[in-house]
């Protein structure tokens, strides 16, 4: 039997960092999206009992080092499965670049092998199962545009976000989320103002989303990576509504109301950068 699953890229139109727990993670509250950069896995039963993970991406992992196998050994063992499974990533996602593609292929991978070994695990418990994993794993099992708090686990799905294009831009360079954390203070940082970005999504406001939007660890990126400015700048010149780094970065993106203005701002940046996608918000 075999299963195809679709994993689709996120962006953080607002992220602020609250405050550091006991437990060592950070507090934060978020609103994402997703967009139609996607992943595709395809999910096949074997035989034998293992693991087999193939992916068109020469440097990934594909053994226990690869959130996708962490899920798929995870749900064998809570749940006594001794069926094999291959699992094919065929990456579009940027690695490293703050778009949850990892993040979203193991949400895909939980949905496959949930189908596929009949576990009838309801979305909740995938989301437990997911936390365990990433903490940005929950989000992507629910997907579209939602409101996050708690370290990533809680997710309250919202009204979609105003439909536009938007344009991804991914420097040569690569950020690993745990290297930026520790140099956090909130008290210095950025605070977007999420309540209100919430609010202005959920009304259709899409000039007060865009001035609402905002990030607390673009600061922090930059300083390492000035090239995510020199690529926000550029977006703007060109005529994006607004440009912001997702996530730890260190990709930007661009929102446009407009598919011209869009289609601009990517010619703009295809030159200056390998790595540019224009794209589609998902309702």
């Amino acid at each position: 039997m075999e299963i195809i699953e679709k994993a689709p890229a996120k962006i953080n139109l607002g992220l602020d960092v609250l405050y550091k727990r006991p437990d060592g993670y950070h507090e934060l509250a978020m609103v994402m999206a997703s967009v139609d950069l996607v992943d595709r896995l395809t999910l096949t039963s074997l035989a034998e009992d293992r693991i087999q993970i193939e992916t068109n991406r020469a440097f990934l992992p594909v053994d226990g080092r690869n959130n996708v196998y962490q899920a798929a050994a995870l749900l064998k063992r809570r749940y006594g499965i001794t069926q094999g499974i291959k699992i094919d990533i065929q990456k579009q996602i940027p690695v490293a670049a703050g778009l949850g593609g990892g993040s979203s292929d193991t949400a895909a991978a939980l949905r496959g092998l949930n189908k596929l070994w009949q576990l009838n695990l309801s979305l909740e418990e995938l989301v437990a199962i997911g936390v365990e994993i990433g903490t940005d794993v929950p989000y992507c099992l629910y997907g579209h545009t939602a409101y996050i708090t708690g370290k990533g686990e809680i997710v309250e799905p919202i009204t979609p976000m105003p439909a536009c294009w938007v344009v991804l831009v991914k420097p040569k360079i690569s950020v690993s989320t745990r290297t930026v954390f520790p140099e956090v203070d909130v008290d210095k940082i950025h605070h977007p103002d999420i309540p209100g970005l919430k609010m202005a999504i959920e009304t259709q406001d899409y000039p007060t989303m865009l001035a609402k939007m905002g990030n607390s660890l673009e600061d922090i990126t930059i300083s390492r990576h000035p090239i995510i400015q020199q690529i926000k700048d550029r977006m703007l010149k060109y005529g994006a509504d607004t440009a912001l780094m997702s996530g730890s970065g260190p990709t930007v993106f661009a929102l446009c109301h407009k598919q011209s203005r869009a289609q601009r701002v990517y010619n703009a940046l295809k030159g200056f950068c390998e790595e540019v996608y224009l794209v589609r918000t998902l309702k």
